[in-house]
């Protein structure tokens, strides 16, 4: 049986699509988002050995009520943090529009950081290492990664050998799983962007 990893991002909140949190403190699910991560809950399958979590609230709060529902533990690992947004952290996107900066950051992922952050290359060098590391336990299981948007797509577009600049051609829902499959051969996208629907 191979390795299944579960890439799940947060539930909702109040400030999504209005504000770029990045690694803002205080930032917690909202109702909704309660309710996403209790319906992505019942659709994980098989049964999860692992469940891992960004340091940020929202993940550790998606993290909890999946942890709940299967009697696990929840392992905080700091590789599926978000990305680091550096002088953006905290603005709205409307402030952020008319900012150079922000259009050519969003045309040239693979090139250009956010003003004091980190860049989509080194997230995706962290989040590749840390999947790297779970899959070369050899033990099958299900290991479950709740994240952010822009780790779990920097890992998509690595191994889907597509470039960062293509960041766009993946969408990833607040409360969807993205799923890899590991054997011996590697590891290969078995799904992506997967919702229950309320």
């Amino acid at each position: 049986m191979a390795k299944i990893i579960h890439l799940i991002r947060h539930g909702h909140h109040a400030l999504l699509g209005l504000t770029l949190c990045g690694r803002m403190k205080g930032v917690e699910l909202d109702d909704p988002g309660c309710e996403e991560m209790a319906r992505c809950a019942e659709s994980i399958s098989p049964r999860p050995t692992l469940i891992q979590s960004s340091p940020q609230r929202r993940c550790m709060q998606s993290a909890c009520i999946l942890a709940a529902h299967f009697g696990l533990p929840v392992e905080i690992v700091p590789a599926l943090n978000e990305l680091d947004y550096g002088e953006w952290t905290g603005r709205s996107f409307e402030a952020l529009a008319p900012d150079p900066r922000w259009s050519l950051w969003n045309e040239q992922r693979g090139t250009i950081r956010p003003p004091g952050g980190e860049s989509m290359r080194a997230l995706q060098k962290r989040v590749v290492a840390h999947l790297e590391q779970v899959s070369s336990d050899r033990d099958p299981g299900t290991v479950v990664a709740v994240s952010h948007a822009e780790p779990i797509r920097a890992a998509l577009l690595y191994y889907s050998r597509k470039e960062l600049d293509d960041f766009l051609s993946i969408e990833i829902d607040p409360g969807s799983v993205s799923t890899l499959s590991v054997d011996n051969r590697g590891i290969k996208i078995t799904g992506i962007n997967q919702r229950v629907p309320a």
